[in-house]
């Protein structure tokens, strides 16, 4: 099952290469596109089975073992972040091809290159997920960065670019003290394979472990858009097409995060920055949900809240504990569909209201009560409202906080249960101005929205595709007890001695 690893990353670069090829044929460039995703989440689902009944796997390119070579490592964490991810990427792309014929008339998007771009997204994704080498790490996310570059700017409108521009600006700045980070490592260790460094950095003395460990996290803290480093996102997502909102919400920044995970679990499992951690992660939530709650355009509020809540998940990395661990990767998995869901809906709202700022909408109840359940049901799951999947998650991450004991991690779960609250009230205000209230009215006294969007429907493709990822959101509830059990066990399986032996054979001496 080892041959498996690499083609996660093969398969995409492979379908990217022919659906570029195929550029003058966007059927042809769908069909390469579904069936490569289709592969792959396939694949993923088999890693997934095999890691939890027979344990981890390793795969060295190039047949070089011993620390050497390039390391490929599936276990119950990468497994479950791979098929996650290749599910909702699959999701966005059928969601996609409805908005693709709506841009496609109006002439604004160059669909040629979106596919092929969109494919090496995902390649970078699944190599970040799988990789248990920083340097290919850093690869993974320079490929996915690449894309994302391409896809954030499509249309080239004013608006696109300079948004674009930030984004990409960051993130160089970002990926150059990555390589900075990659050569005090590997000058301080001679190696970028994290099973050996876990060895190896705890025989260095205490200070240059806590600069590399700095430095790493700053890094990867950008790349998940951690307070204070998160004031690029809320300007950068917003102007995007939806379907490229939506997977850049649903994936880049979790991306970061797991590589938080793995630098606290693996490379300094016994950190002196767990309190950092934990500040970091109160002010995430805390000033991320009071951005959302003050913004009165949807996806702005909805980038906010993308913030906000990759506190929860910081949270839970950063009480070091396997319970917190275990209710982090829930939370992944839960906020991946959960938040890829809420801006494909915002995508029809405003397809159907023309618009996505609650000054110019109203009514959408009754114009289109299918958007409103579709909306309604997430933004609830996203605030925690029980029994749903956000309720179970955050439910963990506090029990886990209480258990932790220490006053930080009470000051923690006081900080988790207002976010939430502030989440329930940012959703409510978008129910209330976009859905519940009348139509503004136009000059001559009539409902404005009623008159803008008279006639016009939404594509049946991408209201079954929205409704998929709603139907998706409840079945984690459904499945919430399983999917707990395995995020435990995965949980048990990042420790830095169950890593190590995995990859290298040994454990730390």
């Amino acid at each position: 099952m080892t041959n498996l690893l690499p083609l996660p990353v093969l398969l995409c670069l492979i379908g990217a290469g022919l659906s570029l090829a195929a550029g003058r044929r966007p059927r042809v460039q769908r069909f390469i596109s579904l069936l490569v995703l289709t592969s792959v989440a396939v694949i993923a689902g088999t890693l997934m089975y095999v890691t939890d009944t027979s344990g981890p796997q390793v795969f060295w390119v190039g047949g070089w073992t011993g620390g050497l070579g390039i390391a490929l490592v599936a276990d119950r964490l990468s497994s479950l972040m791979l098929l996650v991810s290749v599910l909702v990427t699959l999701m966005v792309l059928m969601f996609s091809m409805g908005s693709r014929e709506e841009a496609e008339r109006s002439r604004r998007l160059p669909t040629s290159i979106f596919h092929p771009t969109f494919l090496v997204l995902s390649a970078g994704v699944s190599n970040a997920f799988l990789t248990g080498d920083l340097f290919n790490l850093f690869v993974g996310f320079e490929m996915l960065l690449f894309a994302s570059y391409v896809l954030i700017t499509l249309g080239g409108t004013g608006e696109r670019i300079r948004a674009g521009t930030t984004y990409v600006v960051v993130n160089l700045l970002s990926s150059s003290l990555f390589l900075v980070a990659l050569a005090a490592v590997y000058a301080a260790t001679g190696t970028v394979n994290m099973a050996a460094l876990s060895i190896r950095l705890a025989e260095l003395p205490p200070g240059v472990q806590l600069a590399l460990q700095l430095l790493l996290l700053t890094v990867f803290s950008i790349k998940a858009a951690v307070f204070p480093l998160s004031a690029w996102l809320p300007d950068s997502y917003p102007t995007a097409p939806a379907p490229v909102t939506a997977v850049f919400a649903g994936l880049l920044t979790k991306v970061g995060v797991y590589a938080i995970m793995r630098t606290q679990t693996v490379l300094f499992p016994e950190s002196p920055l767990s309190g950092l951690l934990m500040w970091a992660a109160l002010l995430t939530m805390l000033i991320g949900i009071l951005g959302a709650v003050a913004q009165s355009e949807i996806k702005r509020m909805l980038s906010f809240t993308l913030v906000s809540h990759i506190g929860y998940m910081v949270f839970g990395v950063a009480l070091a504990t396997e319970a917190g661990l275990a209710g982090a990767i829930f939370y992944i998995a839960h906020h991946i569909t959960i938040q890829t869901t809420l801006f494909l809906v915002t995508g029809l709202i405003e397809l159907r209201g023309g618009s996505t700022s609650l000054k110019e909408l109203g009514g959408l109840a009754a114009l289109s009560p299918m958007v409103g359940v579709l909306f309604f049901i997430p933004a609830m799951n996203l605030a925690g409202i029980p029994p749903m999947s956000g309720f179970i998650g955050k439910i963990g991450l506090l029990t886990a906080g209480v258990d932790k004991g220490s006053w930080l991690a009470y000051v923690l779960v006081a900080g988790g249960v207002l976010t939430s609250l502030l989440t329930l009230y940012a959703m409510a205000k978008v129910w209330n101005r976009a859905f519940w209230r009348a139509p503004p009215e136009s000059d001559d006294g009539r409902d404005a929205l009623i008159v803008r969007r008279r006639g016009r429907r939404m594509p049946a493709g991408m209201v079954l595709i929205a409704s998929a990822l709603v139907a998706a959101g409840l079945g984690l509830t459904v499945i919430g007890g399983p999917l707990y059990a395995y995020s435990e066990r995965a949980a048990a399986d990042s420790t830095s001695v169950a890593y190590v032996r995995t990859v290298l054979g040994e454990g730390p001496r």
